[in-house]
Order: structure tokens, then sequence, then C-alpha cells
């Protein structure tokens, strides 16, 4: 009997809609979860991160869970390692409202990338004090994580201070905590100096973080003007069957998540994922 894939979206990829509008098209995609932040999805019930009460996290997870959706994983798009100690200070904060909600939300994992020491890309991010801003921040939220049960997902960034599997691993290593673990995103993991090895680099991130790889999401990019750019999925360079592969037969039932694709894409690109993890 074939594993089905548990394939869900990133809920404000469908845009700012009332939830019966966001429900209706999840289940227009055959979507049974939703990596969900509240403020990019629903920003009129957010004034502050820090004003979010239970009622807010049970509203909206009653809705969706009436329908057979869950909220898989909490995004908290915080920027932990910002180079203004206030900017920090605040975001970690932000975080750890998710925390104490994400039962409510009926999650069990919050995420976020590590942001930017600087305002968008800067090669400060590539340095050792910038990975080490990122350890201490994340450590402060895994202990809160541990007190309430909740695992901090960490998912690796184009240009973030952890922005390869080896860092990824370096990180959970460096931490030491069964509440932080690893969402894979291995369109994340490709760069302009590696991007025609991406077998290689897919590899190396199933081998080095097996173990704490609790979600993926799934992206595609092309290189442009010497860049990485991240287009809808089907429409790039992405290698999907690895993936699948691990999805299938490695982690049965792992949440997966599509990324950066909107409609009028997503129809094919639901498919052809389907299409790939079926014939894997």
């Amino acid at each position: 009997m074939t594993v089905p894939l548990q394939l869900g979206i990133r809920a404000h990829d469908l845009g700012q809609v009332p939830i019966e509008e966001l429900i209706e098209r999840m289940k227009k995609y055959d979507f049974n979860h939703a990596h969900f932040a509240m403020k990019k999805s629903f920003p009129d019930s957010v004034h502050t991160i820090q004003k979010m009460t239970p009622g807010t996290a049970n509203y909206f997870s009653s809705q969706l869970n009436k329908e057979g959706i869950k909220i898989s994983i909490l995004g908290s798009y915080v920027n932990i390692v910002a180079s203004d100690l206030e900017v920090r200070k605040a975001a970690i904060e932000d975080f750890k409202k998710h925390i104490h909600l994400a039962k409510d939300f009926g999650a069990s994992m919050v995420a976020t990338e590590t942001g930017s020491v600087g305002k968008g890309y800067t090669e400060e991010n590539f340095t050792e004090e910038a990975f080490q801003r990122a350890v201490v921040s994340v450590k402060e939220m895994v202990a809160e994580a541990e007190r309430f049960g909740v695992i901090v997902a960490i998912e690796s960034g184009i240009n973030h201070p952890v922005y390869t599997a080896p860092l990824a691993k370096r990180l959970i290593d460096e931490v030491s905590s069964p509440n932080l673990k690893i969402i894979l995103d291995c369109a994340n993991l490709m760069s302009v100096s590696n991007y025609e090895n991406q077998k290689e680099v897919i590899e190396e991130a199933f081998h080095l973080l097996d173990k704490d790889i609790i979600a993926l999401h799934i992206k595609d990019f092309i290189v442009e003007d010497g860049k990485v750019k991240i287009v809808p999925v089907g429409h790039g360079w992405m290698d999907y069957e690895p993936i699948m592969k691990y999805a299938k037969y490695e982690k049965p039932h792992i949440y997966t998540s599509l990324e950066a694709t909107t409609e009028p894409y997503l129809e094919k690109s639901v498919a052809l994922i389907k299409e790939i993890y079926t014939r894997v």
C-alpha cells in the first residue's frame, strides 16, 4: 500500500482572504495542512503579536479543523540575528509568544529562518559572528520551547547565517536539544556556486540532518543575472525526485508544504508533485 503524501501549503500564498475562502482554496487543491503565519494571512486579527490570545488561536484552528485541515507549522517570521539588540529582543519575544500559543493553534512546532544582520542581503550574514548570534538566539527560544513542550523548527535560508546543511547540523549540535529540529527546503540550499551539483547538495542534507528533519518545504529556482531566483514549483530547475523519495520511503507522512507558488500556477504544481511522488 502506498503511503499517502501529506501535502500542504504556506497559507499566505493563497492570499489575505477570509478564513472561509482560505479553506475553500485549500480544499480545491486537496491540501490537508497549512504552514500558518497569522500576521501574514490575517493581519486584521493581529494588531501586535504580543496581543494574540488563546481565543485568536482557537478561532482559526477550529475553523480549519472542522474541514479536516491542520495547522502543521506555526510560522513566526522574525529576525533573530538583527544588529539592533532591541529589534532582536523583540523578535525573540514574538517567537516565544508563538510558542506559548502553539498548542492552542493545534501545532506542535513553531518555525523561522534565522534572518539577517543587516537590511536584506549582506555578506556579513556569512560570518562566524552572525552564526554565533543565531546560536545564542535559538538557545533562548529552545529553552522556552522545552518549558511548553513545543518544537523550534529552523529553516536554512538563502543569504541567512544558517544557509547550508552543514551549518544547520552545526546549529543542532551546538544547541543540543531534542526540541530543536530542521525544516528542509532544498531550494534554499541552492547557490550560484553549487546549483549545478544539486544532487550532491541534497544528498548531503539528507545525510547530515536525517534524524532532525521534521518537515519539508517545496520550492523551485533558477539562476538569473548571477543570482538565485525563486519561481513557482515546476517552472525551474529543482529536481524533486530525491525529495519525494525521501518523503515516501524515509519519512512516511512527513508534513510537506508548497512555498512561493500562487494561483494560477498551483493546479499544475500540485499535479506535478503528486505525479512524481506516485512514480518514485
